[in-house]
């Protein structure tokens, strides 16, 4: 996974996701993150980083500071979009989201990929959630500009963004975190957001909501979970089906296999959220949602509890 040969080397996708990482300006980290999603899509960056260059990565992307910044309990409420004023507070808590979506998106690439080892696919997957999140930004901050607002109007704050320096060195804790408990949770509410915009008379959120970002933030959950298991299943090195000395198994004992595998799956991804999230993960859960992106209740069930030391 080297460089290039003779002559200047080209840039690796590592080395652009830290350029987009180092772009201060939000919209212009939208425009870059884009263009170099664009290339690595067409194959015209060559490869996911230089086996021989250790980069590193910074603690937090570099921001803009104009956006007033507070703790989550000191965030004031946003109202249930039946004001222009609530409307314009959802809409700029959304985009403050879509904001570090796109570094979270970029730094899982740059943090762990190398790292990790991981294959060519984990790099293509998440180039196309930071694009897509690139887009759901850009496309939030023109309808806020158009409902009469701008970002950085109102206060935000960085809770995702605490999440990702809490897990900046483990992957598995990373993809659950972010992609697994996050996301998921964006995708138990916007259903509810979506509504209130239409109840509110604002058609054209609501169908930016749930025409662009909803269907979109799915395929974010499913590349969370997706790699999480790769990870857990890539842990226990099983032996391979074109081994001629393991027998065929029947179809049941296939099953049960399989079964297993579900389980110490869920039981990891169980214990990597205790570890690193605070508190139990709440309800109503939009199960729909959550089982296109590929994870049933058993997942996320035994984490809505009030006190996990009672389990």
């Amino acid at each position: 996974m080297g460089g290039g040969g003779g002559g200047i080397a080209k840039e690796t996708l590592v080395e652009a996701a830290l350029r987009v990482l180092n772009t201060a300006d939000p919209f212009e980290k939208a425009r870059l993150g884009d263009e170099v999603a664009n290339k690595w899509l067409k194959g015209e960056i060559a490869a996911p980083y230089n086996d021989s260059v250790d980069i590193p990565v910074s603690d937090r992307p570099a921001r803009l500071a104009n956006v007033k910044l507070v703790s989550p309990s000191e965030m004031p409420k946003l109202g249930k979009g039946g004001s222009l004023q609530s409307r314009q507070a959802i809409v700029h808590s959304l985009v403050h989201t879509e904001s570090w979506a796109i570094d979270l998106s970029w730094d899982i690439i740059a943090r762990f990929g190398k790292q990790e080892s991981m294959p060519k696919g984990f790099f293509t997957d998440f180039v196309k959630v930071a694009q897509d999140e690139g887009r759901h930004f850009t496309l939030l901050a023109a309808r806020l500009e158009e409902l009469g607002s701008f970002y950085g109007a109102l206060p935000a704050h960085d809770g995702l963004w605490d999440s990702a320096t809490a897990t900046s060195k483990d992957l598995l804790a990373r993809l659950a975190i972010e992609h697994c408990v996050h996301e998921a949770r964006g995708l138990d509410v916007l259903p509810t957001t979506i509504s209130r915009f239409r109840k509110g008379g604002d058609e054209k959120t609501a169908e930016l909501l749930e025409k662009v970002v909803y269907p979109e933030e799915i395929t974010h959950c499913a590349a969370g979970v997706k790699w999480f298991k790769y990870l857990c299943q890539r842990s226990k090195t099983p032996v391979m089906a074109s081994d001629s000395s393991v027998p065929e198994k029947s179809e049941l004992e296939e099953a049960k296999t399989t079964e297993n595998v579900d389980d110490e799956v869920t039981q990891k991804f169980h214990a990597t959220v205790r570890a690193f999230f605070r508190g139990p993960l709440k309800p109503p859960f939009n199960e729909g949602a959550r089982k296109a992106a590929g994870f049933g209740p058993q997942w996320y069930q035994p984490l809505a509890v009030k006190d996990f030391s009672t389990e």
